[in-house]
């Protein structure tokens, strides 16, 4: 039985490699070529965008750190724009990325499930002889060579598994394509879009001489108990951040996201599946979390999941949808979350750990879009322009930037950063960023749509073709509403007067007791 199935399963491999889906009733050739049932001699064409080689059903051997995800990786795109691909990668700086191995991982991958394929065929012919001869000599010899067939095939199933497994992981570090009009470099290649305001607000002083002489922020404290670069909100600190989260979330709401709350602690694979691994042998930015005091998480016998704490609510808004298929008349859906975010590495000595600037824990609004491939250039407009709109009501001087190649990271396919002017840092802060993923993380993540069916002016030919079509991934996009450490920086540092008074930006009194000055 086992031999069976696993024999149906490298079929399926094979016709998805080609780009065939195996079905009940014949074999639906994607891409454009017609098809014939065994029961049906009518043609017709299957339009199918993905040519991803398994589906999460037919997937039976991922690295072992997928599990509840199958990752749907476009390995035909990837030969077809090998050298685009290549030069891609080099413009990103991506040292760990190598298009040629998964290639060639690929193209081996196909050629054991031929020769898997092969063997079995040859096999059941073999068998069938078996049963057919009256000869016990030749039947001898046919039971031997169905022995050594078996053991061939075990053995080459076993390569396949090891191959496949090395292909997925090196597929996973390619990045996604560039828009045309990034500048290839690093972050002194950066395009100003514009700039707000006023930057030559003079210094009285910095937001942590601030914090300390109106009780607003405690360090000290927050580094005996947990450690540096952690930290208490006190007074009217606490009340900022608060009004912050409210206003943000409120502003959103009101532009038609829907509100969530979203939980700080996802599955590893989950992060991962957005983008967020480490570089080139960077350090992790990710704490991982374990129910054993001293265990290897992901390994000790009480936990055999990984788990990670959020770097951002993208990753858990984007899990809503995972291995899930949305009907295009809900697109695009539009969602802002409130969540903690995390990260381990907090930077460098000097004068970005100061303070509230780069810290291990912060609170952030975090907007999140699913589209479909033709929505995804406006939305990422849109979220733009609400993070414009939510700077400008607090008062700050800001400039929006068209990040470079080097700075996209693996996952974005253009990223506009949000400065803001911080006078005691006497220079910009990134307080945001928008990022258009279209498809890297909905085929890591397995979030797909049923594209609409047309009636207007399409025969009843037409539509049954339309019904046939397969499903497409859907395109994410995030932007940051609020990122509350830096903006509480921003706001103490502009708005201090020569009295010691902090003036609170009007949109966020309502939330502070109608509160006008911190004193």
């Amino acid at each position: 039985m086992f031999s069976f199935y696993r024999g149906f399963i490298i079929r399926q491999r094979f016709y998805l490699s080609l780009g065939v889906s195996p079905s009940a009733r014949g074999f639906t050739f994607h891409q454009e070529y017609y098809t014939t049932s065994s029961t049906n001699s009518t043609s017709s064409i299957s339009n199918n965008s993905d040519n991803s080689i398994l589906s999460e059903k037919q997937q039976t051997s991922n690295p072992s750190k997928f599990i509840f995800l199958n990752p749907h990786l476009n390995y035909k795109h990837f030969i077809s724009n090998s050298s685009q691909i290549s030069e891609n990668i080099k413009n990103r700086n991506i040292k760990d990325a190598n298009i040629e191995l998964v290639n060639s991982l690929y193209t081996t991958f196909c050629n054991l499930t031929t020769q898997i394929n092969s063997k079995r065929n040859k096999r059941n012919e073999t068998t069938k002889l078996i049963k057919q001869t009256k000869l016990e000599e030749l039947r001898e010899k046919l039971v031997e060579q169905a022995r050594i067939l078996k053991e061939e095939i075990q053995k080459d199933e076993v390569e396949l598994e090891k191959v496949e497994n090395e292909m997925i992981q090196e597929g996973l570090k390619i990045p996604n394509d560039t828009h045309h009009e990034v500048i290839v470099g690093g972050e002194e290649f950066v395009k100003v879009v514009k700039i707000v305001g006023d930057s030559t607000q003079k210094v009285i002083k910095d937001h942590m001489t601030i914090a300390r002489e109106l009780d607003l922020i405690d360090l000290e404290s927050a580094s005996n108990v947990t450690g540096t670069s952690w930290y208490y909100l006190r007074n009217a600190g606490a009340l900022l951040e608060l009004a912050l989260i409210q206003y943000a979330i409120y502003k959103v709401i009101s532009k038609g996201y829907i509100p969530i709350i979203t939980p700080d602690v996802v599955k590893t694979e989950y992060s991962d599946g957005c983008g967020f691994q480490p570089r080139d042998g960077e350090v992790s930015q990710n704490y991982y979390v374990t129910t054993s005091p001293m265990g290897n998480v992901g390994t000790d016998n009480n936990q055999e999941i990984s788990f990670t704490l959020t770097g951002t609510a993208e990753i858990p808004l984007a899990g809503i949808y995972s291995n899930k298929i949305i009907p295009s008349s809900q697109l695009p859906i539009r969602m802002v979350g409130f969540g903690r975010a995390f990260r381990a590495e907090a930077g460098s000595r000097g004068q970005d750990t100061k303070g509230l600037y780069r810290v291990h824990q912060f609170s952030k609004v975090e907007m999140f879009c699913l589209t479909s491939p033709e929505e995804s250039e406006e939305m990422l407009k849109e979220i733009v322009n609400i993070q414009e709109e939510i700077v400008k009501d607090l008062g700050l001087c800001f400039r929006i930037l068209d990040m470079p190649t080097y700075e996209l990271g693996a996952s974005a396919y253009r990223k506009y950063d949000m400065d803001a002017w911080m006078p005691g840092r006497g220079k910009w802060g990134e307080i945001s960023s928008a990022s258009n993923c279209t498809d890297y993380q909905s085929r890591r993540l397995n979030i797909r749509y049923k594209p609409s069916l047309s009636s207007s002016n399409e025969s009843t030919n037409d539509i049954a073709i339309q019904k046939h079509q397969s499903t497409k991934f859907v395109h994410t996009l995030n932007g940051t509403a609020i990122a509350v450490p830096r903006i509480i920086i921003a706001i103490l540092e502009n708005f201090q007067r020569d009295d010691g008074k902090i003036i609170i930006p009007e949109v966020l009194r309502k939330w502070m007791g109608g509160m006008e000055f911190i004193e």
